[in-house]
């Protein structure tokens, strides 16, 4: 019941401010762990309705005190690297790709990698194959916040370890999809 009381006391403050009709909050949920998601009106993006933040904050803590923050919904990208070195990131469970998930932080502006980076391939088989020395690199997989970076990481690469790594976008293929280098 509280989300409807939040809807509706972010429409009504937003009249009474006059703002546009346009700019209204149609439905609010709130999932498992707290968060709050809002429907705008079909003419509102979450960018314009971001344009009237206070108001919206405002207007939410009057139903709900605890709310902090509001910002718009990102997308989460998935990217590849091919060809990572194996040596420094090897490491005994995670621990070499959360190495490679700061380094990535680190060194590259703006970039949030939400989740831990994984290799491509089987661990268990690859860290066989590259000890049997059949092997020096591999590929990993990662996800990034916002289609605006994912795109400009594979436009431009991301450096880890001052190491600057070409990405492309990864996309799961299943056992039923058709590789467009042997089919193609």
């Amino acid at each position: 019941m509280m989300d409807q009381e939040i809807a509706s006391a972010i429409t009504s403050e937003l009249f009474h401010h006059q703002d546009p009709a346009h700019i209204r909050i149609m439905n609010t949920r709130r999932n498992a762990k707290g968060v709050i998601t809002a429907i705008t009106h079909q003419n509102a993006t979450a960018e314009i309705a971001l344009r009237y933040l206070d108001i919206i904050i405002t207007a939410t803590r009057t139903v709900d005190k605890v709310v902090v923050d509001v910002e718009e919904n990102e997308s989460w990208e998935r990217l590849k690297i091919h060809r990572v070195h194996l040596v420094p990131y090897i490491g005994k469970g995670t621990d070499g790709l959360q190495k490679m998930r700061e380094e990535f932080e680190i060194e590259n502006k703006g970039v949030t990698i939400p989740s831990q980076v994984q290799w491509l391939a089987n661990p268990r088989s690859m860290r066989q194959r590259w000890q049997n020395g059949e092997i020096a690199v591999s590929s990993v997989v990662f996800v990034v916040k916002g289609s605006k970076v994912a795109k400009g990481f594979v436009k431009k690469s991301i450096k880890a370890a001052g190491v600057w790594y070409r990405v492309d976008t990864y996309s799961n293929a299943g056992s039923d999809s058709r590789c467009e280098l042997c089919c193609g």
